[in-house]
């Protein structure tokens, strides 16, 4: 296997770190609903990019670690839009406005690449000096994975944890939005929007996202530059994929099912790798288990393509034709038509707006 050339490692950072200041200055100077021909576009481009700088990757080093980086990118986009479900409902939740969208998924997706970066770090501070650190990073997927089973079909929803709830205590919250701004000043006196509480909830759904996909890429390969632009790449783009998905997220009903079988086998994988490579006084007296056979990279990116192919084609064929039809959204509507999830929140705003008012009648809030 090749080593990676250091100047292609600072090349990419550099070109990564432009092009998100790039949307993150679009996003800022421009802040509006995008069409779903545009957020087509624009995911078309990410997802192109990816495939680019994999082949890229193939040429520079070789084919060991251009595998890997696909297989983690493909992993990492699966989970991320199984995250698109409780995006959708945190706009809900938080009747965040329509044009106002894009900003805070923006924010959000920042938020994870922080998080990922620090775990990413650490996890390869732990694998480096631990090996160990395989068997319960392997157990934890395959936990994950039975949790995924055991509550699908379940209805989504965003329940506030505890940080949230104090937040909402603690600091003085205008009852509207002022655009993007954190900060207003009211009859002299300083308060925060609710802004600020939308960010603290994808900060610290993210953080949970992180626990899950952190441990499942590193199943898949021990490199952190890879583990690193994987991340990267599969987070690129998801605000537009939020608002081209649309009606579809609803009809990946397998979804779910098919992330619990990659879960599983990368848990199982990690587990046969912790074996193999076994130093653990209590297992085979501390030496390694040889018999115990490691998958390789190939056959695990196959897998993973095949189970998203399977799971998406399936959860299409299950809800065809069950929705044609929009929810009614006359209520909420203005002369800014809704596309995808972004209508679906805002559908949802009159649900979220009678359960607060309820908190507020003396019934705990969630």
């Amino acid at each position: 296997m090749h080593e990676l050339p250091v100047w292609f490692e600072v090349a990419t950072f550099v070109g990564l770190t432009v092009l998100l200041l790039a949307d993150l200055l679009y996003v800022v100077r421009r802040p509006h609903e995008p069409s779903f021909k545009e957020a087509g576009l624009w995911v078309s481009f990410y997802v192109s990019l990816a495939v680019v700088f994999g082949a890229v990757f193939w040429a520079i080093t070789d084919a060991q670690f251009a595998t890997e980086f696909y297989a983690g990118w493909l992993t990492e986009y699966s989970l991320s839009v199984d995250n698109l479900f409780v995006f959708v409902i945190i706009m809900a939740r938080f009747r965040v406005p329509r044009h106002l969208q894009q900003e805070v998924l923006m924010i959000g997706i920042i938020i994870a690449l922080v998080l990922r970066g620090i775990f990413i770090l650490l996890g390869a501070a732990l694998i480096t000096r631990f090996t160990w650190v395989f068997y319960i990073f392997g157990v934890f997927l395959v936990y994950t994975a039975i949790n995924l089973v055991r509550h699908r079909g379940e209805d989504e929803d965003y329940e506030e944890n505890a940080f949230i709830r104090s937040m909402r205590r603690v600091l003085p919250i205008t009852s509207d939005f002022h655009g993007a701004k954190l900060r207003v000043l009211e009859g002299g006196k300083k308060f925060w929007t609710p802004m600020i509480i939308v960010i603290l909830a994808l900060g610290t759904t993210d953080l949970v996202f992180a626990l899950d996909s952190i441990p499942a890429i590193f199943g898949l390969t021990k490199e952190p530059f890879i583990v690193f632009t994987a991340n990267v790449f599969a987070l690129m783009g998801l605000r537009q994929l939020y608002f081209l998905l649309g009606g579809l997220l609803q009809r990946l009903v397998y979804l779910s099912l098919g992330l619990a079988v990659i879960l599983a086998f990368i848990g199982v994988k990690l587990v046969m790798e912790a074996l193999h490579e076994n130093t653990l006084p209590f297992i085979n007296g501390g030496e390694h288990i040889d018999a115990v056979p490691t998958i390789p990279i190939w056959l695990s990116l196959t897998i993973i393509l095949g189970v998203i192919l399977v799971a998406t084609v399936a959860s299409l064929i299950k809800t065809r034709g069950q929705f044609t039809t929009a929810p009614d959204t006359t209520e909420v509507a203005d002369s800014t038509t809704a596309v995808g999830p972004a209508a679906s929140a805002e559908a949802e705003s009159t649900t979220a707006a009678a359960a607060e008012e309820a908190g507020r009648d003396g019934r705990p809030q969630r």
